[in-house]
């Protein structure tokens, strides 16, 4: 059932990788659980009560509500297409809650320090060097995601319209505009990267040393090394990145649905958390500068 499950997931739904880990560990712990708990080794006969216990179980071993709420979310997804394809004639998860969670506001890097990484820091020249700037330089100027980072080939820059056909979740295409000096980078980098690779072959914009198309660890590092040294917080990653670019243009007076198109999500309300960030903008402006403040 796991496995069907799955691959429903993978082909019809078009969920990521990463994704169908998360569900596959999820399941797997729950059966472990059934099994150590309750003598059951089958998922189609658990009972609301022993999901309920697993979700208690979880919460003794202080496991974060955050994750908790999302081994639920695959406990609905999972029991209700048993339920379509009549493996059950009950959904035993349709009456668990969300556990309450903050919502922590969105980590991003403030406007001085993306301009000392993008305009003050010397890159080394070269090949390496100008793919590195040019790979910060698309994360703050689009937003787009570490996968959709990756996935961008020579075909889909638009040199001319300053366009980026970029492939998000479940493989909805979307445009993204750049710049025109992140089209002079591009076409820069392109120079030297086939230069550097003779024999390069690959369809992909962004490469490695050696011409394979570039992995999530090497971005998290080449993010890492370059913010570290214009940033103290803590996390820097590719999607502080993100979270940089949709909070600056809002700070800026973008309109949200137009972030909300940009950053290819689905619902406004995905959006509307970086306008927390904008509101402590005003309201820090307002303690500033208003005489009765």
């Amino acid at each position: 059932m796991i496995i069907n499950f799955l691959k429903f997931l993978q082909f019809e739904k078009r969920y990521s990788e990463h994704t169908l880990k998360a569900y596959r560990e999820d399941l797997n712990q729950l059966l472990l659980f059934l099994e150590s708990t309750f003598e059951i080794n089958d998922l189609s006969k658990a009972e609301h009560s022993y999901l309920r216990s697993w979700v208690v179980d979880l919460m003794e071993r202080s496991i974060t509500p955050r994750s908790i709420n999302r081994k639920i979310a695959t406990l609905k997804s999972f029991y209700k297409f048993l339920l379509a394809r009549e493996f059950i004639t009950k959904n035993p998860a349709s009456r668990l809650r969300p556990l309450k969670t903050d919502k922590p506001l969105p980590t991003f890097f403030r406007e001085g320090e993306m301009t000392t990484l993008l305009d003050q820091i010397e890159y080394p020249d070269g090949f390496a060097g100008t793919r590195d700037k040019l790979l910060l330089e698309i994360l703050y100027a689009t937003g787009i995601r570490l996968s959709e980072l990756i996935g961008i080939k020579d075909t889909d820059i638009d040199h001319h319209e300053q366009l980026v056909k970029v492939l998000g979740k479940r493989n909805k295409e979307r445009i993204v505009p750049i710049s025109d000096s992140i089209v002079k980078l591009i076409n820069q980098y392109q120079q030297l990267r086939n230069r550097h690779l003779e024999n390069c072959n690959t369809p992909y914009l962004l490469v490695t040393d050696s011409g394979d198309q570039i992995y999530p660890m090497m971005v998290y590092r080449i993010v890492k090394k370059y913010a570290g040294a214009v940033s103290t917080q803590d996390k820097k990653s590719p999607h502080v990145l993100r979270h940089t670019f949709a909070t600056h243009l809002l700070n800026k007076g973008a309109d949200l649905n137009a972030v909300k198109d940009l950053l290819g999500h689905t619902s406004l309300a995905a959006t509307q958390v970086y306008t927390h960030n904008s509101l402590e903008k005003l309201k820090s402006t307002f303690d500033q500068a208003h005489p009765k403040a």
